[in-house]
């Protein structure tokens, strides 16, 4: 992989990061102004469905002509966990914790498929990868201050725990899927069935709509709940688009862990939004947390990067 286009690849999923970590608090003050958790995830969910949909016409109606079959089950599945459950979670956690514990929480997910990997499906795992594993863990201990019985609100530390396994779900099956499927089928696949799921629990029907038109303030500007749920969806669209560009000159674990920039992105724009600000012992766990998931993921790169390295040496000219 050459430089330049390495260099590309990081810029892409900063970028995607930065806009995905912007998400918190965007959401936050929908469901302030009235709409619950899951309402606003349905809204986010069915826009970003539908820009989904219409990027994803052409490969769909080529797919049906002349591609073999999807698998339905899966995509069903993934837009269930991966898309709906992950998002509704974190929103729940959202409004319950600070933005940056809820994504903390939500971004355990790795440390899950380090698990999953190593107890599951019995693969050995360097000993780094499990370092940073129980890193992260002790990281997550100091951000829910336990020695102080856990003041943090027990239902958003359980929807911030459920969003780290379905994020888990996304690493693992998504891995699997876009080997078999064109990556804009799956995420219009996904996010309809995400629609579809989640639209009994939000029941639009009986939606608050004029709650759209409240007034909030997002970093002491006046603004409306409807444009800030408009930039929510733009924001998760452009950056679900730039980090699957970044994965092109990328390889995944290398890509997850610079998109942990998000985490200190959405920090600062919760406390840059809404005045958010987290203690001291919560930024140092976080920063451990960080710290740990980089070492388990950067070890498992190096792991999948140096057979690939070996083959191509093999494989060169004398």
């Amino acid at each position: 992989m050459s430089s330049p286009r390495a260099a590309l690849g990081v810029a892409l999923i900063l970028l995607a990061s930065a806009f995905f970590g912007v998400c918190g608090p965007l959401g936050k003050v929908v469901i302030q102004a009235g709409l619950t958790p899951i309402q606003v995830t349905w809204l986010r969910v069915l826009g970003v469905g539908l820009l989904a949909v219409a990027v994803a016409i052409v490969p769909l109606m080529r797919a049906r002509r002349h591609g073999p079959r999807p698998p339905l089950g899966a995509l069903a599945v993934f837009g269930l966990i991966a898309i709906a459950g992950v998002q509704a979670f974190y929103f729940i956690a959202v409004e319950r914790l600070p933005v940056g514990i809820a994504l903390l929480l939500e971004f355990m997910g790795p440390i899950v498929v380090v698990a999953w990997v190593k107890f599951v499906r019995r693969n050995p795992l360097p000993r780094p990868a499990v370092v940073g594993a129980l890193l992260s863990i002790a990281g997550l201990c100091i951000v829910v201050e336990v020695w102080s019985g856990l003041r943090l609100d027990a239902v958003g530390l359980l929807a911030g725990s459920a969003a780290a396994a379905c994020q888990a779900t996304y690493f693992l099956s998504g891995e699997r899927l876009t080997a078999k499927v064109d990556v804009r089928v799956l995420l219009a696949v996904g996010f309809t069935v995400g629609t579809i799921a989640l639209a009994p629990l939000a029941a639009p029907w009986a939606m608050n709509w004029a709650s759209l038109s409240t007034g909030v303030a997002l970093g002491g500007f006046a603004t409306t709940s409807l444009a800030s749920l408009a930039a929510l969806i733009a924001s998760t669209a452009v950056a679900y688009t730039l980090g699957l560009s970044g994965l092109r000159f990328l390889a995944a674990p290398v890509a997850g862990a610079i998109g942990y920039a998000e985490v200190v992105v959405a920090a600062l724009a919760a406390w840059a939004l809404l005045g958010e600000a987290l203690t001291a012992p919560q930024i140092i766990g976080g920063l451990v947390v960080i710290a740990g998931v980089f070492t388990a993921q950067r070890a498992v790169a190096k792991r999948r990067t140096a057979p690939d390295e070996d083959a191509d040496l093999a494989g060169a000219p004398a």
